[in-house]
């Protein structure tokens, strides 16, 4: 059996869409949307913050923008810099057709911003509002953000599953996103695993790309972010097939009521710690973008001694793994499909102790590592060490 370590490397390129070795062949550029929540604030809207929040690995910006002029120059910054715009303003609300025709055509528009949480008895109102702008603008997206499972069913008025549900039929959007923040003070919320696993079904039965979340600002219950739980939930993320990202957040909050601290630009508007962990993550997402962008998730499972509630035991092994184990503390391991190659992505699920990944394959197949590279792996069983968090990416045809 020949070991592996896999090991956290941070590495100096900035370019999005690094071409991957495929055993002599490239693959082609693919991006990742990777926006960034409560973001640069309309009084440091200039080229140099915009171009401070690209060199982080950001390609869109969402800004809480609440006047059309405010907006309009966050679209032109934006468009400098070469990244796009989760548009929001008031007036796309109270002056839809008028607002949009202002701002469709701007190179940097992405979409635009609903609201944030939406119970039931609001879906009536955005499914008018989308409509309002679908008609003035059939080419953006549009956009909203759901609550977590953990949110009580007593509130949603049903369950979270009838809640997913009812967004999609009602207001009738583009996408799915929902936040969900694992990593707390006590550890990781093991329900997390069940709410993605609804979304990305949900999602999948009604022909929608989804999106999700990692946090990046410590407060309240949130503990300050490391590679690991960074890696960890964008990594689980894409296994379970989202098709976008998000932090939140990328700009500080003011400190109350949560005690914000310390994102990735603190409230004085200096880059802090979560800054550098965020970019590092971001370059090798990127790196791999390949591998997610556009794949299904073909199946999906856990190992471990325990499985998280409501998750289903690894039992068959995926299509051309002939053996696959793990540490007792656990791993996801979903089987993506994409052209004429399967991707097996393993994501640990421990922050505290590196697990072991044994592994083997009834045919060629190589491992991606963290600058989109394929390298070969032996031949027979192979045992690879996952440090805290961490992804091991393998490519087979299929």
């Amino acid at each position: 059996m020949k070991k592996y370590l896999i090991r956290s490397t941070a590495f100096a390129a900035v370019t999005f869409g690094l071409l991957s070795c495929f055993g002599g062949d490239k693959a082609p550029k693919e991006e990742l949307p990777i926006m960034a929540w409560y973001s640069i604030p309309s009084d440091e809207t200039t080229v140099e913050r915009y171009q401070e929040l690209k060199d982080c690995g950001f390609n869109i910006n969402f800004t809480h923008m609440y006047g059309m002029g405010e907006l309009k120059k966050e679209l032109d910054v934006a468009a400098e810099v070469g990244i796009k715009v989760m548009a929001m303003a008031n007036d796309l609300y109270t002056k839809t057709d008028s607002a949009v025709n202002v701002i469709k055509d701007h190179p940097a528009l992405y979409g635009y911003f609903l609201r944030d949480e939406p119970l039931p008895p609001a879906f009536a109102d955005l499914a008018a509002w989308a409509q309002r702008i679908k008609e003035a603008d059939d080419t953006h997206a549009i956009y909203l953000n759901l609550f977590p499972s953990y949110v009580d069913s007593a509130a949603l008025g049903c369950t979270y599953r009838e809640y997913v549900r009812r967004f999609i039929e009602e207001v009738k959007l583009p996408m799915v996103s929902f936040d969900n923040y694992p990593v707390t003070n006590e550890g990781v919320r093991q329900l997390w695993y069940e709410n993605l696993m609804i979304i990305a079904e949900e999602s999948e039965k009604a022909g929608l790309p989804f999106w999700a979340f990692a946090m990046s600002v410590p407060h309240w219950n949130y503990p300050v972010p490391t590679l690991a739980s960074l890696r960890m939930q964008m990594y689980t993320n894409l296994a379970y097939g989202a098709q976008g990202l998000q932090y939140f957040t990328y700009w500080t909050p003011g400190p109350e009521p949560f005690n914000y601290r310390d994102a990735p630009i603190t409230l004085d508007g200096k880059r802090s710690e979560q800054y550098y962990k965020v970019q590092e993550v971001n370059r090798e997402l990127q790196a791999r973008a390949f591998v997610f962008v556009g794949s299904k998730v073909v199946s999906l499972a856990h190992t471990g001694e325990t499985v998280p509630p409501g998750c289903p035991a690894l039992e068959q092994l995926p299509s051309h793994v002939k053996s696959l184990s793990t540490s007792p503390e656990g791993a996801v391991v979903s089987l993506l499909e994409k052209g004429e190659w399967n991707y097996l992505v393993v994501v640990s699920r421990s922050l505290d102790t590196p697990i072991t990944l044994n592994v083997g394959f009834d045919r060629k197949a190589w491992m991606i590592d963290r600058e989109g590279n394929a390298i070969k792996v032996a031949k027979g069983e192979n045992s690879f060490t996952l440090e805290e968090g961490d992804a091991a990416i393998f490519k087979f045809r299929k």
